[in-house]
């Protein structure tokens, strides 16, 4: 199902949000404050404001239009950065009156949360979904390459300050990049900021769509290894799979009970990360309620029972 105009695409059925229906509010072109180098649009000149901008009124007749009881999420995203769109706050109110019991969701990089009137609208919407791929200065301009006027310091302490400000659910997510924010160094500085952020998941991803510049991202394994490294009481979540490589180890009993404590995972990584048997031994662990599952949003994880309480008390 899609809109003449492209405003309104999908239904998606998106594994960590639902069945997804999406808002383009830069259907027209790239309008973005970051050219990414992993973004799967062409590179484009950053921008701090848009300079071609869709009415509400066209928004909301799309929205309607195309709106079902089979929709879990209204996404507003963009070809670009969809808090740019200028009036971001009247739209969401818009959607509130037209949406029922569907929930709304917004995809941004966090950069525009330095702006009050960005920050108030952000913390109206059910569900927010906030970009931070890198805490030091240079790997972040690397990375994300910003706008000339944004600063990651300013960025990491207004994702802090949302965080404990939201009422609604908060995802984080972290794209790795090959050689660049994949390092020890800054996997522990993206963890001593995110012990600090109440977010519901942490979405843990790399590059599985062909990039605008040429860079590569990383294995599931190492996906794997990294969620290890980061704090045990962070809901951490490894979000990319699209052509991931198995590892299919064998692990003993204690060896599952030990990772899943660590590491709560979905059956998708379990099918990547254990061998056949290992797995059968899982399968065991499940039936004698030595494991059991914690669901989180859409998605449902594996974890030791007698830790159970005590991570939910977190």
């Amino acid at each position: 199902m899609s809109a003449k105009n492209n405003i309104i695409f999908g239904p998606i059925n998106s594994r960590r949000f639902g069945m997804s229906l999406g808002i383009d509010l830069s259907p027209a072109l790239k309008q973005c404050n970051f050219d990414c180098l992993y973004c799967e649009l062409a590179p484009a000149l950053t921008m701090d404001k848009q300079i071609n901008t869709i009415s509400i009124p066209e928004i909301i007749d799309e929205l309607k239009a195309h709106l079902n009881a089979g929709i879990d999420v209204i996404t507003l995203t963009a070809n670009g950065e969809p808090t740019l769109y200028p009036n971001l706050s009247e739209l969401i109110d818009a959607i509130d009156k037209v949406k029922g019991t569907t929930q709304t969701l917004i995809l941004t990089n966090s950069a525009t949360l330095i702006d009050d009137g960005v920050y108030k609208s952000l913390l109206k919407l059910d569900q927010v979904k906030l970009s931070l791929d890198a805490i030091s200065p240079d790997v972040f301009k690397k990375i994300d390459r910003p706008h000339e006027s944004i600063k990651v310091e300013d960025i990491v302490q207004r994702v802090i300050a949302f965080s404990k400000e939201y009422k609604g659910k908060l995802f984080i997510e972290v794209l790795f990049v090959h050689e660049l924010n994949d390092t020890k160094e800054e996997v522990q500085k993206l963890n001593d900021v995110l012990v600090e952020v109440n977010a519901s998941r942490v979405d843990l991803g790399t590059i599985d769509r062909p990039p605008a510049y040429p860079v590569v991202g990383i294995s599931y394994k190492e996906l794997h290894e990294i969620s290890m490294a980061f704090d045990s009481i962070l809901p951490i979540h490894i979000a990319s799979r699209i052509h991931a490589e198995p590892n299919n180890a064998p692990y003993s009993e204690e060896e599952i009970l030990n990772t899943l404590d660590k590491r709560p995972l979905t059956w998708d990584d379990i099918k990547l990360l254990l061998d056949e048997e290992s797995q059968k031994s899982l399968l065991l662990l499940q039936k004698s309620e030595k494991v059991v599952i914690k669901k989180v949003g859409n998605l449902e994880f594996l974890i030791p029972a007698q830790n159970y309480k005590r991570k939910r008390n977190r």
